[in-house]
């Protein structure tokens, strides 16, 4: 009998504890890997303090004084894991020169969030004319009183480029130099002879979409919808560019990440923002 009721109490001692690892096991494929959630860059101002020796991966905040404060090593390890790295169109030679760069110890280079040179993409839906269409704003941030704001400093609108076709030729139509000597009563074949007026402007011409972006929102012909897609360009980094993205996925490498970078001349750098802008 005795022996009978410890095989009993052993059994449902094994029971017990059974029960409790499938409970357990339960738990965890329901909360997923914590960890995963640390080292996933939820918020932007998450990519600039690891991207800066910082902040570790469970969040943790390094500040002045601290040992691993801007350690080169830690941050040679963060920006690595800061890439995407299901991109297979970014080399690791190109990674881990940009790394080195930016952790070298003759002179480190850090992001600064209030020192320009870095914007936001931000992809919108609008209504214009009765029908939905993508618009691209530009955002940079500006110092406003004691503190800073985000400002629209450029916009792309695919049929605004419809309105402006200069012709640069060298058969365009001029208006002759001596017009001064005609009261320049000539101007009636740039405003009422051409369907393109534009190509009586100077050559540095260049329209100013947003301008004509906040004259159509006045007029009521472009309504806001949402926002689709963010992402930033940063150009702060001499002869670097880098775009970051937010990539929302499982596992250790998701968040906001470094989905393209090039290295670059400062002067080339213009043409890519020009690219961006859809002047190009």
């Amino acid at each position: 009998m005795i022996r009978m009721k410890r095989l009993c109490y052993a059994l449902l001692l094994l029971f017990s504890i059974l029960s409790a690892g499938q409970v357990s096991a339960q738990v965890i494929d329901e909360m997923g890997d914590e960890s995963k959630l640390y080292a996933s860059t939820k918020l932007v101002n998450q990519f600039f303090r690891r991207f800066n020796g910082e902040e570790d991966e469970k969040g943790e905040r390094y500040y002045e004084g601290n040992k691993n404060f801007h350690d080169p090593a830690i941050r040679r390890r963060y920006i690595g894991i800061l890439f995407d790295n299901q991109n297979t169109m970014i080399p690791a030679s190109l990674k881990k020169e940009f790394a080195q760069e930016m952790t070298d110890k003759s002179g480190q280079k850090f992001l600064d969030f209030h020192s320009g040179n870095w914007m936001a993409e931000v992809n919108t839906l609008f209504t214009y004319q009765g029908k939905e269409q993508p618009v691209t704003l530009f955002m940079k941030l500006q110092p406003q009183r004691l503190g800073y704001e985000w400002v629209i400093e450029e916009v792309y609108f695919d049929p605004f480029k419809k309105y402006f076709h200069k012709d640069t030729t060298a058969a365009k139509k001029f208006l002759h130099p001596m017009s001064h000597e005609l009261d320049f009563m000539n101007l009636r074949k740039a405003f009422q002879e051409s369907e393109n007026p534009e190509s009586y402007t100077p050559d540095e011409f260049a329209p100013s979409y947003l301008t004509l972006f906040l004259y159509e929102m006045k007029r009521g012909n472009l309504k806001f919808k949402t926002v689709r897609e963010v992402k930033f360009h940063f150009f702060q980094l001499n002869n670097w560019y880098f775009e970051v993205s937010q990539f929302n996925r499982s596992g250790y490498n998701s968040g906001w990440l470094i989905s393209n970078v090039v290295k670059t001349s400062e002067e080339n750098k213009k043409a890519i923002k020009n690219y961006l802008y859809g002047k190009n």
